[in-house]
């Protein structure tokens, strides 16, 4: 049965978690995570996104993630196919980097988006690698905290629940991570909703959201996209889905999916099936091809950095 697919909420925050394959790590560099910085800062700006806390780990990153019009489906793809790519080329490895598909939560941030952060900020000290939030350089906590400017992340909507003044607000948020809280992911607080597992909130957020979810119209269906890339590229459906291959092929697949994912219209399981070819061909089709503009970014890191 595929998976349903997640429920886009514009304005909505989620809290992502996406993991190396197998859980092996995604760094291999001091500069790695810096390169991720780069992809991250660039899809914000590209899909009007908003970043309210980050975490890189050794083996996953933790994200907390406001998003627009854009689906956040679209903006993990241009974050993970572009890191993902780059990293294998300096590598010269192949597969997968990444775990086939990431986990989010949406969230309720009136309620949880402090406990959140914390959770976040806290993920290095409670796997040993950090004796406090502070001395971990790769997790927002050190902007929240003023010492560190990342014009990328965004703090004022957390800091402003600590109280208007920013500097009494920062103090109070020191204070409040000072310690790491009672809850562990899956307990307490941070508990997912017994009525959808992929919302963090309670029964009246869930009802709010799916109220909300009713009104939202679809103008966009597979099928559609399927016509406008026949159209486009002047090939037909059945040519799409056949075991051709060849440069003009293969742009409009690589169109093809971009513009389903990236609309919400679909998922890359169900692209796969309609083009005949298995889930991990087609995102290896989209990491191979990348949008001119994370080609132009990639270009634009220095030599060095990782």
């Amino acid at each position: 049965m595929a998976r349903p697919l997640r429920l886009h909420v514009p304005g909505g925050f989620y809290h992502v978690t996406l993991r190396g394959n197998h859980r092996q790590p995604i760094f291999f560099s001091g500069g790695d995570r810096t390169l991720l910085n780069q992809f991250v800062q660039g899809a914000l700006e590209d899909c009007r996104a908003q970043l309210h806390a980050y975490c890189w780990m050794t083996n996953h990153i933790h994200m907390l993630i406001q998003v627009a019009e854009m689906p956040l489906g679209a903006i993990m793809l241009r974050i993970a196919s572009s890191y993902a790519r780059t990293v294998q080329q300096h590598m010269e490895t192949t597969g997968h980097l990444f775990e086939r598909r990431y986990h989010a939560l949406l969230v309720d941030a009136d309620a949880y988006l402090l406990t959140l952060l914390r959770y976040i900020h806290f993920n290095p000290v409670r796997a040993g690698l950090t004796s406090s939030p502070a001395a971990y350089p790769w997790s927002s906590h050190a902007v929240y905290l003023g010492t560190r400017n990342q014009e990328w992340v965004t703090t004022d909507f957390a800091l402003r629940l600590f109280g208007p003044d920013r500097e009494v607000a920062r103090s109070r948020y020191r204070e409040f991570t000072r310690l790491p809280g009672e809850d562990r992911w899956g307990t307490g607080s941070l508990r997912p909703s017994e009525q959808d597992c992929h919302v963090l909130g309670g029964d009246e957020f869930v009802a709010r959201v799916r109220q909300r979810s009713r009104g939202v119209v679809r103008h966009r269906s597979l099928e559609s996209v399927i016509d406008e890339c026949s159209r486009r590229f002047g090939l037909s459906r059945a040519v799409l889905a056949s075991a051709c291959r060849n440069r003009r092929l293969s742009e409009a697949r690589v169109w093809l999916a971009r513009e389903a994912v990236e609309s919400g219209t679909t998922t890359i399981s169900a692209i796969a099936r309609e083009l005949g070819r298995g889930e991990a061909a087609i995102r290896r089709l989209l990491q191979r091809h990348a949008q001119i503009d994370e080609d132009e970014h990639v270009r634009n890191v220095r030599p060095g950095t990782i």
